[in-house]
């Protein structure tokens, strides 16, 4: 097996110690973002098995981590609340189709080599979708950390029902929510290589059992059912399955993208290479297990891949690790769990969400470009208030309209070169470098396909008037036109012709092969004539610049 073969002896004190460092971070973590997929406690412990396992077979990364994940766990609440109602044998169904179906998606993705589909969500959008998650959490806990029953609702009304019902603040609940909180804070600063996770659970299990919690009304977890899930087949209702299937492949292009996030990052780290599309392949098996054992969608846990990091993991021999202390905490250990408050895990997963929130990012983002900007706010008010796979459509949609905008108005530039140099630049960023007399050179600098064919012609004819009457000859520098479709190749022959009856004569210089394939089958190349064809625009422009010389001279 490829997880085993070259396998060095001395790697495995590393792996062991990390698999064990991971657990420890994954049990108190896996059990808070159950709440946030609406599934009971347990599951969460039942999604983190098998992703574990089946990650180390297939994975690429030596590092990442495969398990809840708190963006992904909101997907799957915000898919499934609608459908299920308040039915928990329905939730539990559904939960488990849609990380089977998002699992299906995934490993077709991967087949179909898509792995490049992790560049598709831009990092404006990933900025507002992660902060606009981050601020939907948070909203969601603050009626279990303050002792209060609000009404799930949107993060607006959501947080409006908090401060009309915050006079009645339970405070044994309050207290035991904030000191966990700050446990977990401190924890960062003076530990960070400590699981304050686990520590925060131990301890706060330890003060139920001490200070009687449970008697002064702070709600515990609950008995969770001790030994592992039986693996089974969900089924569902036939109209569920296109509302399920929609959610499936929202939640394959979030998570794959969350986790291909993580594993560059540790895989530049570490120096070496991971393979995207064996990734999505990867997180689609990891999906499928998860679902069949009970559990919800997973994805590349950052918290738990850098904790895998920092103790010094070298391969996924660590997952299979984590993966049989999981288990032996579900056999063993299920009992002083039901201690846990439940205002801990709300604490947990609050820190958790603030290493979501990147305020500093935004910032960034709006000093440097305030039309990305801009796009990262409509994401994160998306995602807060029309609900995460909504907010997130919208924003693709509008970034794939401003991407079009962009591509159909290009940048273009008229060419000179320097003084005593024979590089061709931009007249308007080198304004003392020397143009020709009689001859336009222009760049085009895109493809020239039907979206901005029109512009293109719009602005030959702008550059053509500018220069006349002295306009004898334009020389189109075709080095950056990478492609050119068949609308492309019409309008520059319409424009040849059209200059041509001006006494303008047109050539092209430095064209692709597969500009020029395209040109040769259009019949663009015989209107344009083979001598006006050139290797390169420099090529065009001394051809011109000998015959002017020629002319001048009589000969």
């Amino acid at each position: 097996m490829t997880l085993f073969r070259g396998y060095d002896p001395a790697w495995l004190r590393f792996d062991l110690l990390a698999g064990v460092s991971v657990a420890a971070v994954a049990v108190p973590i896996a059990i808070a973002y159950s709440q946030l997929a609406g599934v009971p406690p347990a599951h969460g412990l039942y999604a983190s098995i098998l992703p574990l396992v089946a990650y180390a077979f297939v994975g690429s990364s030596r590092q990442l981590i495969m398990a809840p994940d708190a963006a992904t766990c909101t997907i799957v609440a915000a898919t499934v609340a609608p459908l299920a109602g308040a039915d928990p044998d329905r939730t539990l169904a559904l939960t488990m189709v849609l990380s089977i179906l998002t699992g299906v998606f995934c490993i077709a993705a991967g087949f179909a080599r898509l792995g490049f589909l992790t560049n598709f969500l831009s990092r404006p959008i990933l900025t507002g979708y992660l902060n606009g998650i981050a601020l939907s959490i948070i909203s969601g806990q603050l009626g279990k950390l303050f002792g209060l029953s609000l009404k799930p609702a949107g993060f607006f009304r959501l947080v409006a029902e908090f401060v009309s019902e915050v006079g009645h603040t339970h405070l044994p609940t309050l207290v035991v929510g904030v000191a966990i909180f700050v446990l977990l804070r401190v924890m960062k600063m003076v530990a960070p290589k400590v699981p304050a996770p686990l520590v925060a659970v131990a301890v706060a299990i330890a003060a139920a059992q001490v200070f009687h919690l449970a008697d002064r009304g702070v709600t515990l977890l609950g008995t969770i059912p001790a030994g592992l899930p039986a693996m089974i087949v969900p089924t569902v209702r036939e109209e569920d399955l296109v509302p399920l299937a929609l959610g499936g492949v929202g939640l394959a292009l979030i998570s794959f993208n969350s986790a291909m996030v993580t594993a560059r990052s540790f895989a530049v780290k570490n120096r070496y290479e991971i393979d995207a599309n064996r990734e999505f392949i990867a997180l689609g098996v990891s999906d499928i297990g998860a679902g069949l054992l009970q559990g919800f969608a997973v994805s590349g846990a950052d918290s738990r891949t850098a904790v895998n990091d920092s103790v010094g993991g070298k391969t996924q021999l660590t997952g299979l690790v984590a993966a049989a202390v999981l288990v032996i905490v579900l056999l063993f250990l299920t009992v002083p769990l039901a201690l846990l408050p439940m205002a801990a895990l709300s604490a947990i997963l609050v820190n958790s969400a603030l290493g979501l929130f990147d305020l500093n990012s935004l910032i960034w983002l709006r000093r440097i470009n305030r039309q990305e900007f801009r796009l990262a706010v409509l994401t994160l008010l998306g995602v807060i208030t029309v609900g995460v796979l909504p907010g997130v459509v919208v924003a693709v949609g509008v970034a794939l309209v401003q991407l079009v905008a962009r591509a159909s108005r290009p940048h273009d530039a008229v060419l000179g070169r320097e003084r005593g140099g024979h590089v061709l630049v931009d007249i308007t960023t080198h304004p003392d470098v020397e143009t020709f007399p009689g001859l336009v050179v222009f760049r085009f600098d895109s493809a020239l396909v039907f979206f901005n064919a029109d512009y293109f012609k719009t602005r030959v004819r702008e550059v053509v008037a500018a220069a006349a009457p002295s306009a004898r000859h334009l020389v189109l520098a075709a080095e950056t036109i990478i492609a050119i479709d068949t609308t492309g190749a019409a309008v520059l022959g319409e424009l040849i012709d059209e200059l041509n009856g001006r006494g303008v004569a047109f050539s092209i210089g430095g064209a692709r092969s597969v500009v020029r394939l395209m040109l040769q089958r259009t019949g663009v190349i015989d209107r344009l004539g083979a001598d006006h064809l050139y290797p390169t625009a420099n090529v065009a422009v001394d051809v011109y610049l000998r015959a002017e010389e020629t002319n001048r001279h009589g000969l």
